[in-house]
């Protein structure tokens, strides 16, 4: 009951009828804000895209290395302000899973890689394992808006939602074995989401064939509605709202903002 007061009222987070396309783009949004000029100083410490002509393992590449600085340089925490400029995240150093996506999407936008989000609404038993104490104040859906990056040329055959390659896809295509020695991902431990993206399958549709040693590869048990294709994480947002509430933000914030993922 407790975690069903803590999400916003009004808000019918239901799949719209008959699918929804989203085109993406590269602008900057209040979100995704590139053009801001911290943000445009990380970009360029980051590096540069592959130029034109490189073709799509080039920007496949790039944006493993994008994805690898933010896990070193970005501090996970627990914040829950979803719709926060990326320029604060980095001025802060440190943001939720869903915030450090938000900036490899910055970058990704930066470098002319066009941008877009899937939304899912997950069940908030997902997160049980990080919170075994506060399970009644975590919120029973949590809205979470998945990246996919347009590379136009990636083959059909590795990536069956070329031209897009969603974020779960960016360190290897569905089914692709990844060397992985620790099992799939859990949600338990110091580890991440978006950490874990590295080196193991996150999969919400139950499309890939997980082995035994892999773990919890597949999470589609916990997917409970699939809200379609967004141009942008704002509009997301702005249309089915954040996880919390905003008084329930607004209390939560000081506190799970500066508390390190994992703890």
């Amino acid at each position: 009951m407790v975690s069903t007061l803590l999400t916003p009222c009004g808000r019918a987070r239901q799949a719209v009828a008959g699918g929804r396309g989203a085109c993406g783009g590269t602008a900057p949004t209040r979100i995704l804000d590139w053009d801001h000029p911290r943000a445009r100083s990380v970009v360029g410490s980051i590096g540069v895209a592959a130029p034109d002509g490189e073709g799509p393992a080039a920007k496949v590449a790039a944006l493993r290395h994008a994805h690898r600085w933010i896990s070193e340089e970005v501090r996970p925490v627990y914040s829950v302000e979803e719709r926060r400029p990326i320029s604060r995240v980095l001025r802060l150093g440190r943001g939720s899973c869903s915030q450090r996506m938000a900036v490899l999407e910055a970058v990704a936008r930066a470098w002319g890689i066009p941008s877009r989000v899937r939304g899912l609404v997950v069940d908030g038993t997902f997160w049980y394992p990080r919170f075994p104490r506060l399970r009644r104040l975590v919120p029973d859906q949590v809205v979470l808006a998945w990246p996919e990056f347009r590379i136009d040329g990636l083959p059909d055959v590795d990536h069956t939602a070329a031209p897009w390659l969603p974020v779960s896809d960016l360190f290897g295509g569905a089914g692709e074995s990844r060397g992985r020695t620790a099992g799939g991902f859990t949600n338990a431990g110091p580890e991440t989401l978006f950490e874990a993206l590295s080196r193991t399958s996150v999969d919400w549709d139950g499309a890939t064939a997980c082995p035994a040693s892999d773990g919890s590869c597949d999470l589609s048990a916990y997917l409970l509605t699939d809200l379609g294709h967004f141009d942008c994480r704002d509009e997301l947002f702005a249309q089915f709202g954040q996880t919390l509430c905003g008084p329930a933000r607004l209390l939560a914030e000081p506190v799970l903002g500066r508390r390190a993922a994992g703890l």
